[in-house]
């Protein structure tokens, strides 16, 4: 029998500042343990904003590659930072974009395994709940342990390398 292959891995940067940078090196963490792992920085994909005007208007052309992205990989890790105590308008419109495609607005998450992190200038602890009540309601499998950082308290390597190992042993749900 032949061992499953490794995780495919993408990291989703909610931000082009530290949460990049964080997310950069939970890449770098994941290639270490022998994963393929791609970062993609949901800053520069061209969506709109989401509303239902929008929504009637029509499907952003950029929204089939951002799924395609997101099908493709088997394991996630998302780093965004706290907005007002809660997840960035960039994140939020991308999930409501991603959740009226198709008959099942659970499909694309629902099973996939998905770590989160932060780079907060606030505490990043509400950012973390309310991302967690987001996913597990779309049926994502969260990891238990999450990273929070900030400036007076950066990620350490070794807490990056412990989210990257419990992520990979998470099987994703078969379609």
């Amino acid at each position: 029998m032949t061992p499953p292959l490794p995780p495919n891995l993408l990291v989703i940067a909610a931000s082009n500042g530290e949460n990049l940078k964080l997310a950069e090196r939970f890449a770098v963490q994941a290639r270490v343990q022998g994963l393929s792992a791609e970062v993609l920085d949901l800053t520069a994909v061209e969506l709109p904003l989401f509303t239902p005007r929008a929504c009637s208007a029509g499907t952003p052309p950029a929204l089939a590659s951002l799924h395609q992205k997101l099908v493709a990989a088997t394991h996630w890790v998302i780093c965004a930072p706290e907005y007002n105590g809660s997840i960035p308008p960039v994140l939020t419109s991308a999930i409501a974009w991603l959740s009226v495609q198709g008959d099942d607005f659970r499909a694309l998450f629902n099973g996939r395994p998905v770590a989160i992190a932060t780079h907060s200038g606030g505490g990043g602890h509400t950012l973390m709940a309310a991302l967690r009540l987001q996913l597990a309601h779309l049926g994502a499998h969260v990891v238990g342990r999450q990273l929070v950082s900030n400036s007076s308290h950066a990620a350490k390597d070794e807490s990056i390398a412990d989210v990257i190992h419990r992520l990979k042993q998470l099987q994703p749900l078969q379609p």
